[in-house]
Parts: structure tokens; sequence; C-alpha cells
């Protein structure tokens, strides 16, 4: 599942809004650890882009 959710946010990173969308929702379906894996990955990848919002949503998820 994690796999799949990165394949699906690199097709919609065109979009700030489909991004979030698609990054919750890969939230939803993940085992915690696969979560921090995402964290990570989304860091690397889209930080440049969309640093505020791989934060915020990551910032409910993992306290």
């Amino acid at each position: 599942m994690l796999e799949y959710s990165k394949t699906i946010l690199q097709k919609v990173s065109f979009s700030k809004d489909l991004f979030r969308k698609e990054l919750n929702k890969a939230i939803r379906f993940l085992k915690r650890e696969e979560i921090i894996m995402l964290q990570v990955w989304c860091m690397v990848s889209y930080n440049d882009k969309y640093g505020d919002i791989i934060r915020e949503v990551f910032k409910s998820v993992l306290r």
C-alpha cells in the first residue's frame, strides 16, 4: 500500500489540492511504520514544493 500511495502522490503532484487530498487518504490506510516512511519520502521528494502541506498533514498524525 505504501508504494501505491507514492505512485498516486507522484501522479497528482501537479496540484496542491489533489496532493493534500491524496496524502490524507493515504495516511488513513497505512500502518504507523508506513506513515513514517511516507513522511520521509514526501519530505525528500516534495519538501520544496509542498513542505507546508506535508508538515501540516503529518503533524496531526504523528504525535
